[in-house]
């Protein structure tokens, strides 16, 4: 006898732990350090931008020069005149990356939907390992210094990245249902900030032998985890010979645990899960184009909110650890440990505000109210006084705010974006959808990270955290 709508949800979670299988723990630890690893590649560029800097300007603003290296070897390296127009450059890198990464991330989203995933994430990770390497290591075990040349590798660099998000979100999609997936996803998208705590962990352990080898450490460790995702990971459940999530019997608990969030509440209840990367032997879905997935109801709204949202995530990500070394006179590895503060707030955040959105079957009124906090956290942290452990609190409180939302809407509503009924005859959708959202965000903030730069060089920090809150404001629009 079937149960009512109300009864059904009740189980979903123990559906979910039910059909929980040792695959699936192994899908969802390959995928979370897959990612990990690429965050802790760009996190150790954030983490030594003030030794980067000494290196680029001259002999004479640099009193500790003589004790790393020769005068005439040392002063043949830098690039500008002082450490603002390094700065300035500095930020401009961030946005070329950005850029580069926002325009892959829309072409690895159609990408990952028309070939394996396992191929392309795993070489993404080992080829943007290589780029790493040459940038931050090679370049100065050959003391060879070319703004040219760290321009190209970075935008190379960004579009080799672009290939972890869409793939990893697909292959997610494909193990876990719409059971809790709130909290599942809610979890799982701590990877971005464990990595980037990982990053500053591996940056800050080597930074006193060279900022070169903070980028050796990281590109080695993530070109590994390149070789063990191509060798271990399973992108669907068919690959084992376990059922796919719409091929259950047992559609009483999952029908409407799987039914998405962003949809109608008067959808019909007799509606099935499907599967995003599932295949047919018999009639294989095609993918869905790129232009469909834009016209799917939420997907350009949610992309451009979270275009404000990721500007100010990504300028924390970029810029705390300089902000923390040049606003207070913290030493650079003492800031590095203290902007990890920021991603433990981002990792609690985005569990429990997926966990509450799973009980509410609501997604947007959770962000609503998180974001609502986050303004006021931003206000409180910018006038936060010369202290590490009062900074570390606001710095964690501003992540769980800020940090937890830009990690829901990045995994568990793309997901449900990419679910949607309209796409069930051409079911791989979620690495395109992933990817226009994703896409959008890192456009808004590769503009962001050059304003960032801008504004605090004329303006002063102060101003840069008036402007973060006036983005947070414009989701809130």
């Amino acid at each position: 006898m079937a149960l009512p709508g109300s009864l059904r949800r009740q189980p979903a979670n123990r559906g979910l732990v039910s059909h929980c299988t040792h695959h699936h723990i192994v899908v969802f630890l390959l995928t979370f350090f897959s990612y990990s690893l690429l965050h802790a590649s760009r996190k150790t560029f954030s983490n030594v931008k003030v030794s980067i800097s000494n290196q680029w300007t001259p002999f004479c603003l640099n009193s500790t020069a003589p004790e790393l290296r020769p005068y005439e070897l040392w002063n043949s390296s830098h690039l500008f005149p002082n450490a603002e127009e390094a700065t300035l450059f500095l930020g401009t890198l961030d946005t070329i990356f950005l850029f580069s990464y926002a325009v892959g991330l829309f072409v690895s989203g159609i990408v990952g939907d028309r070939l394996n995933l396992r191929w392309v994430l795993s070489f993404g990770m080992c080829s943007s390992a290589l780029v790493v390497f040459f940038f931050g290591t090679l370049t100065e075990w050959l003391h060879f210094y070319n703004k040219w040349f760290y321009c190209c590798l970075w935008v190379v660099n960004g579009l080799l990245q672009s290939t972890g998000w869409p793939c990893v979100v697909a292959v997610m999609g494909n193990w876990f249902g719409k059971a809790g997936r709130g909290f599942v996803f809610g979890l799982w998208s701590a990877c971005a900030s464990v990595g980037n705590i990982l990053g500053a962990f591996l940056a800050s352990c080597v930074l006193k032998y060279g900022y070169e080898y903070a980028f050796l450490v990281t590109a080695s460790v993530q070109f590994a985890g390149g070789v063990i995702v191509f060798f271990g990971l399973l992108t669907s459940p068919k690959e084992v010979g376990l059922p796919e999530l719409g091929a259950d019997e047992d559609s009483g608990v999952e029908e409407d645990a799987n039914r998405p969030l962003m949809g109608d509440d008067d959808a019909d209840d007799d509606d099935r899960n499907y599967s995003i990367q599932a295949t047919d032997t018999d009639n294989q879905p095609k993918a869905i184009g790129f232009f469909q997935a834009c016209c799917l109801p939420g997907v350009v709204l949610y992309s451009l909110a979270y275009a404000c949202l990721k500007l100010v995530n990504y300028s924390f990500f970029f810029w705390l650890p300089f902000y923390l070394s040049n606003n207070f006179g913290w030493k650079e590895a003492e800031a590095d440990q203290l902007s990890i503060w920021y991603d433990v707030g981002g990792i609690v955040g985005g569990t429990i505000q997926g966990l509450i959105s799973d009980v509410l079957q609501k997604r947007a009124p959770v962000l609503a109210v998180s974001l609502l906090f986050a303004v006021g956290s931003l206000f409180g942290y910018s006038r936060s006084p010369n202290s590490k452990p009062i900074n570390a609190v606001i710095m964690a409180i501003t992540g769980f705010f800020i940090g937890g939302p830009s990690n829901m809407i990045s995994s568990a509503i793309s997901a449900d974006l990419g679910r949607q009924d309209l796409v069930r005859g051409s079911s791989e959708a979620l690495a395109t959808v992933t990817g226009i959202v994703d896409g959008t965000g890192s456009i808004g903030a590769a503009v962001g990270q050059f304003l960032v730069s801008l504004i605090q060089e004329n303006l002063g920090w102060m101003w840069v955290f008036y402007f973060f809150i006036l983005m947070v404001r414009n989701y809130l629009l």
